[in-house]
């Protein structure tokens, strides 16, 4: 069985280095590290990988390149897995990215991973279609969008905000402390208040989140 592949962005040597090492450690196998925006779109677009890695400030601007170069990539690649890893929330070109209806994104914040396996299992859920996003990503988007939340009610918002990490309504259920069929009943409404009709071959969860950040 082959390795997943990923082509890594990130300009700070150090860090780059140590996340090809973790990266191969863990079974996958990155075939191409870039430390700039241009190289990233070439690489993606040759390489195609099962996902990438991206930071959001790459050179020659050093502002939003990566993000705009993993738009750009998936313009051309429909549904590329692209897993955001920052220390910065850049909230146009991010919300473009979350909303383009394909899923297989993660945004998460260098400074919040302290658990090496759920890093791992983000990158993982990420390759394979989901979502992983950190929280404060997750409410710095919504507040610059602010009027689809209107809708929810706040217990309802702190579901929807799990869910937009990738966690099972099991899983939900024991952060939050209340049983899965009470989980049931937020994720239903949830769906219901975001106009989101019941579909055989689509992911309402991934759909309600992405919805909910395009405002």
């Amino acid at each position: 069985m082959s390795r997943p592949t990923v082509v890594l962005a990130e300009d700070l040597t150090l860090l780059r280095d140590g996340l090809i090492r973790l990266f191969e450690a863990y079974d996958f196998e990155v075939v191409a590290a870039v430390d700039n925006g241009p190289m990233l779109v070439r690489e993606l677009l040759a390489r195609r990988p099962d996902i990438a890695v991206v930071d959001v400030r790459l050179p020659p601007t050093h502002t939003d390149e990566g993000l705009r170069a993993a738009l750009t990539a998936r313009e051309r690649i429909p549904g590329l897995p692209v897993l955001v890893l920052s220390q910065y929330v850049e909230q146009l070109y991010a919300r473009e990215l979350l909303a383009d209806g394909h899923g297989a994104i993660g945004y998460l914040l260098k400074d919040r991973v302290s658990d090496v396996r759920q890093f791992i299992e983000a990158v993982r859920r990420v390759a394979a279609g989901g979502t992983a996003l950190d929280p404060t990503v997750v409410a710095r988007l919504l507040d610059s969008r602010r009027r689809p939340l209107d809708r929810l009610t706040p217990r309802e918002r702190e579901v929807l905000a799990h869910m937009a990490q990738g966690r099972s309504n099991a899983a939900i259920a024991t952060a939050m402390v209340v049983t899965e069929k009470a989980i049931g009943k937020h994720t239903n409404s949830i769906f219901t208040k975001l106009d989101l009709a019941p579909s055989e071959d689509d992911n309402r969860r991934v759909r309600a989140v992405l919805t909910y950040l395009e405002g």
